[in-house]
């Protein structure tokens, strides 16, 4: 697993939310440079869709909150227009799934004011939602808590 560099991850606050306020709604819309290997967090009170490319290679993450239990929910497109074969997209599910907690550490580090504010989030549950054309991509997993990440 890469380990995240911090001096490779930009991090940038959208209207409505702040360094510690608020967690719902906040969303963090995550995407990367396949040049330069850096990482642009955009954390804001909807995702920053602008910054979404047609290779549809970002994560996308908001906090909920399920009777009285927050949770940190994902949700990954394995597939991008135009779809393509079983095996590309495979391909991508299973880089997805080896990048991941590279993402997942990205956002809590770069969300990590809000973190030492409220230290309960580190505990809260992650569910990834992976989404594709191909219904064998099509999972719900449990990553674990963002003290995993850290």
């Amino acid at each position: 697993m890469k380990k995240l560099d911090p001096n490779k991850l930009y991090v940038s606050f959208f209207p409505g939310t702040s360094t510690t306020y608020p967690i719902i709604p906040r969303y963090y819309t995550l995407t990367h440079s396949d040049e330069t290997g850096d990482l642009f967090l955009s954390i804001g009170s909807t995702y920053i869709y602008d910054q979404i490319s047609k290779n549809r290679d970002e994560v996308l993450g908001k906090w909920k909150n399920n009777k009285e239990q927050i949770t940190f929910s994902v949700n990954i497109h394995v597939d991008s227009e135009p779809v393509k074969s079983f095996a590309d997209s495979s391909l991508r599910y299973s880089i997805f799934k080896r990048e991941l907690p590279l993402a997942l550490e990205a956002i809590r580090f770069g969300d990590q004011a809000l973190f030492i504010l409220n230290p309960y989030l580190d505990r809260a549950n992650i569910v990834i939602h992976f989404s594709s054309s191909y219904p064998k991509l099509c999972k719900t997993e449990s990553w674990g808590t963002f003290a995993d990440y850290r």
